[in-house]
Parts: structure tokens; sequence; C-alpha cells
């Protein structure tokens, strides 16, 4: 099998492989439409595949099963892989563009400035529609993520991956409080909690008719700037050297983040943990080259939605578990994993 390896200038080696590349992906795919229809078959009533396939491809409206299927699972599971999707490629993007391996969106305080955006909105904002309330959250994320660089750049020797994980974990504590405190003066305790803990539940038709362009248009974006990426993992000085414009990649890839956390977070809550997870799985696979980390990450982060929310509403059926905890169930001793594994590199 063809391994081809390229030196950087600080000895930094990053492998592409294009044949493993290519099996990987393919086998995601196939495993997501799998798990998309499983999701979709399980259930406070269970349907067969052969009703599920039948519904998605010949619906009928008279039938009960064809109205649940393509009116409330379908579109749910289809959520639940857009922002899985949305979560990994930003957090690939993060983990590349800071060289942090513990970069992800909920913890560099993205999700936590659009959860205050959102609590603003929820407080003040009644009516609003699903648009103006997505463009909202970018603006919080956005302002989080402002927060977080600025503050981790304060200090004599600047920005260092343990400044800026430490600065991000500042910044969303001070951020989630006060989305708490708005939640408890206006009485949006319950509603806002619901959301914050994050699920796909109710999502429709009408919100993926926005949701998937942006999250679609962002993964794109991501993948044409997936080789700029990779040359800016070498380091600043090396990615300069062969020629790139660092702070204009850097601000574009820093826009495509807010704009796939931010449609993630309007859509389900603000999830931690995707982001961080599936860059590594899918970097230990296939390389460490950009160009298929984004779109691996993109579908192995859907099939990791997809399952957690089948597992939400299995747990403790017909009641359905927050989704961001059983994302966590598993993420925080992956985080735990990385931070002893890779501590003492972060300062």
């Amino acid at each position: 099998m063809r391994i081809t390896k390229t030196k950087s200038l600080q000895n930094n080696d990053v492998y592409s492989r294009p044949a493993i590349g290519t099996t990987i992906l393919s086998f995601g795919i196939i495993l997501l439409l799998g798990s998309i229809v499983l999701s979709i078959s399980v259930g406070a009533a269970n349907i067969d595949f052969g009703t599920v396939w039948r519904a998605i491809f010949a619906y009928d409206s008279t039938r009960e099963t064809d109205q649940i299927i393509v009116s409330i699972r379908f579109p749910r599971e289809m959520g639940a892989a857009m922002v899985g999707a949305a979560f990994a490629v930003s957090g690939a993007i993060m983990q590349g563009m800071t060289r942090n391996p513990l970069a992800d969106p909920g913890l560099l305080g993205l999700n936590s400035g659009a959860s205050l955006a959102l609590a603003v909105v929820f407080a003040f904002g009644t009516g609003a529609s699903f648009l103006s309330v997505m463009l909202i959250s970018f603006i919080g994320a956005g302002l989080g993520a402002v927060m977080v660089f600025g503050l981790g750049s304060l200090s004599r020797g600047g920005m260092t991956p343990l400044r800026i994980t430490l600065a991000g974990a500042a910044v969303s504590s001070l951020l989630l409080a006060l989305s708490e405190g708005i939640a408890l003066f206006f009485n949006l305790s319950q509603d806002l909690t619901f959301w914050a803990n994050g699920g796909v539940s109710g999502t429709s038709w009408l919100q993926l008719k926005i949701v998937v362009p942006v999250v679609a248009a962002g993964i794109l974006a991501a993948v044409m700037l997936s080789k700029g990426l990779t040359i800016l993992s070498f380091g600043e000085e090396v990615a300069k050297g062969l020629g790139q414009r660092t702070l204009l990649t850097k601000a574009v890839l820093m826009t495509v983040v807010l704009i796939l956390a931010g449609a993630a977070v309007s859509l389900v809550g603000p999830i931690a943990f995707v982001g961080l997870m599936v860059p590594h799985i899918v970097r230990y696979l296939v390389g460490t080259d950009y160009r298929w980390i984004i779109p691996c990450s993109a579908v192995f982060g859907s099939i990791l939605m997809v399952l957690a929310d089948t597992a939400a509403r299995m747990v403790n059926a017909p009641f359905e578990t927050p989704v961001g905890a059983i994302v966590s169930l598993v993420g925080f001793p992956f985080f735990l994993y990385l931070a002893r594994k890779r501590g003492r590199k972060l300062a």
C-alpha cells in the first residue's frame, strides 16, 4: 500500500494514505446510511426496514407509519447527521489551525457564546424566525471565539495550546453563567435547560431547508481549504516559509468554523466532545493530511450523532435521554485520555 510522506522544515511529518482514505470514507458512508435506517426503524414503535424503505421512496400520506417516518424520524436523523458533521469538521479545523489536540468548539467558547446569544433571543426575541436565531448564533459563537483568543494572547508568550484551552474553559464558564442568569431572571430555565442538554427531537424539514445548505457550504469550503490547513498544521513559521498567507487562511478557516458551529448549536444546542473525538479517531485511521481528515470527519461525526440519538431514545424508552449526555459519557473519558497523553506537549 502506497504511503506518501512529506517532511516540513521542522521535522513535522504529514502522511497521506489515499488508498486507506478512500476505503475508510466509502465504508463510513455505507455505515452512515445503515445507521440512519436503523435509527428510523427503532423507537416507541419499531418499524421494519422494508417499511422504512417504502416510506422514503414510495411515500403514502394515508399510511400512519409513513407519516411517522417521513414527518418525524427522517428529519430528526438528518438533523443529527448534519449536526455531527458540522461539529466534527469544525473541531478538525480548530485542531489543525491551533495545533491544539484539545481544540473543540465546545471547549473553546463557541458553543457557550452561541448559548448566551440564544438565551438573549429567548428572553427578548419572542417569535423570532429560525433564520434569525441561526444568525444570532453565529454572532454569539464569534463573540465567544474572540474572547477566548483575545484572553489567550494577553500573556507575554502569546498564544499556546495550553493558554487557549484554559482561556476557553474560563470564558465558557462565564458565558454559560450569564446564560443561566438570563434564564432565571426571565423564567426560561426549563426551556433553556432542555435546549442546552442537546437534542434533535422536533427537527423539522423547514429547519433542515435552512441548516443543510449552510452546513454543506461550510464543509465544502473546508474541503477546498484542506490543503492550506495541512500546511498550516506544520506551524505558522513553516507555513509562511512555504508562501502561505497565514492570517488570511486563519481568518477564512475561522469563519468556516463559526458558520458550522453556529448552525449546529442553533439546531440542537451546545453539544461538546464531538469535535474533539472524531478528528483524532479519523487522524489515526487516514493520517494527518486534512484533504482526507475533513471529509472523513464529516462522515464519522454524522455516524456518532445518529447513533447517539438512537441510544438516547432507547436507554430509557419511552422517555428520551438528552443526546448531549450520551455523547459526554463517551467524550469525557476520551478527553481525560488525551489530556494525560498529550498534556506535557500543550505548554
